[in-house]
């Protein structure tokens, strides 16, 4: 129910505050949760860091865990927008039988290149590949979230794909290992780019480019390769 004393005028005012009030909670407490981890990073700093007053964050989220589980929410949010234009595509090569290995093969690619983007750039990059990090060695709440997202988003178009072009179903092991080991050829640049080979240009537009370069010959040589095996 809308308080009636409140000019209709200035609503929409204090509702823009809020938004304001709660973006700043969420931006804070992800580089904290970042930098100091689940248990580490304190809802008093956070409040602090965020200039807002302690009962804010219960106001907006409840309490800690609902904050921490708003920020992986929002992850996972970011992710499904960063894949949107490309996934009902891939669902539809998938669903046809007839699609071309050519045309898997391109949406494998693409798929890939989609990903280093996603785990190179956005706001925050450096706090999110943390994030990511933490939850899997402290096991922090909304750790099934990030799972799920992974599976739907990456994982699971991946090895459908690469199931189709080996002529394998995707419940056969060899393909989970092998979609696997495809990803993970992007994942490595999202807690190594910082080693010496990338020293003097970090993740610039430059070198965002060669990576998805390299990641699409890699890729488009296993896919010939694939294509070759099935054929025998």
């Amino acid at each position: 129910m809308t308080d009636a004393r409140i000019p209709v005028r200035s609503r929409p005012a204090i509702q823009a505050r809020g938004e304001d009030t709660r973006r700043r909670i969420l931006e804070t407490a992800l580089d904290l949760f970042a930098a100091h981890g689940y248990e580490g990073a304190s809802t008093r700093q956070i409040a602090e860091g965020a200039g807002v007053n302690l009962p804010a964050i219960q106001y907006y989220f409840g309490n800690k865990e609902g904050l921490y589980r708003a920020i992986i929410e929002g992850i996972a949010a970011d992710t499904d927008r960063h894949m949107a234009s490309l996934a009902p595509r891939v669902r539809a090569a998938l669903d046809a039988p007839d699609t071309p290995r050519e045309e898997l093969a391109a949406l494998l690619c693409e798929m890939l290149e989609t990903f280093v983007v996603l785990v190179t750039s956005g706001t925050q990059i450096e706090s999110r590949r943390l994030i990511f990090a933490r939850a899997e060695i402290e096991e922090t709440p909304g750790l099934d979230v990030l799972h799920e997202n992974g599976m739907r988003q990456i994982f699971n178009p991946c090895l459908g794909l690469l199931s189709r072009l080996h002529g394998k179903p995707a419940t056969d092991q060899e393909m989970a290992v092998r979609t696997l080991a495809l990803i993970g050829q992007v994942v490595i640049f999202c807690n190594n780019h910082k080693q010496p080979v990338l020293a003097g240009s970090g993740l610039d537009a430059e070198s965002v480019r060669l990576m998805k370069v390299v990641v699409r010959e890699h890729t488009d040589a296993i896919c010939r390769a694939a294509v070759a095996t099935s054929a025998k």
